[in-house]
């Protein structure tokens, strides 16, 4: 998505500022609020910061109607455009443009040291603020750029998987399931509601202790009767 610059934001509104004809600047050191005549400005009026895309621009206009009287573009702070004098913090040299390619420096005062500080910190952030965009645009392009990782398989390949420490459990070594109840199914040839045989094949009866005289395999009880044969 393209960026809109049709939008222009305000920035920083100062009601009066003044502006001051400046001596040719020495070569060997910057520019000295102390060498202006202060005390006679050559204007005083409004003056506005805005910005319209990457660009910042002052604007100084007539506080009463509004009627613009310089206007300096700014693409980067700090920079040549906007400079701080080297004995005051409320002062500052600006480079002016008509929009016809001719451009002059002129000094500008505030006469609050807060007003200089709005003044200052509303360049820093908008500048602040395009250089992380910049820096957003450069990373959104190398990503957009780098050669992706392809990690489909191609005609004929495959993927093998080894699982280690797995052992195969012996079909004739699984236990059997004990039956509801917790009982264990009864073995093969056993009958239906039968004993379980003693091992050997062999069945072995608990001995009877009987009178003198009494057959011992007819004992009166009823298990007796029901289990054993009579001889």
């Amino acid at each position: 998505m393209a960026e809109d610059n049709s939008y222009e934001s305000m920035l920083c509104v100062k009601p009066e500022v003044h502006v001051y004809r400046i001596p040719p600047r020495a070569s060997n050191r910057g520019y000295r609020a102390a060498d202006w005549k202060l005390d006679e400005p050559a204007w005083s009026g409004r003056l506005k910061i805005t910005a319209k895309g990457k660009m910042a621009y002052i604007k100084l206009e007539d506080k009463n109607t509004g009627e613009s009287f310089a206007q300096a573009p700014i693409e980067q702070y700090p920079g040549s455009v906007v400079e701080s004098v080297t004995d005051s913090s409320r002062y500052f040299v600006i480079r002016i443009e008509d929009g016809n390619g001719r451009h002059a420096f002129i000094g500008l005062g505030f006469a609050d040291r807060g007003d200089s500080f709005d003044f200052n910190v509303a360049l820093q952030d908008h500048f602040k603020w395009v250089k992380q965009e910049g820096e957003l645009a450069k990373q959104q392009a190398s990503e957009s750029t780098a050669p992706k990782l392809d990690l489909s398989l191609k005609e004929g390949q495959t993927i093998k998987i080894s699982i280690g420490n797995i052992k195969k459990k012996d079909a004739g070594g699984a236990k059997a399931r004990p039956m509801s109840g917790g009982l264990l199914p009864p073995p093969p040839g056993a009958k239906p509601g039968g004993l379980i045989p003693p091992p050997g094949g062999q069945q072995t009866a608990p001995p009877v202790q009987t009178n003198p005289g009494e057959h011992p395999l007819l004992c009166q009880t009823s298990f007796c009767k029901n289990t054993f044969t009579q001889h």
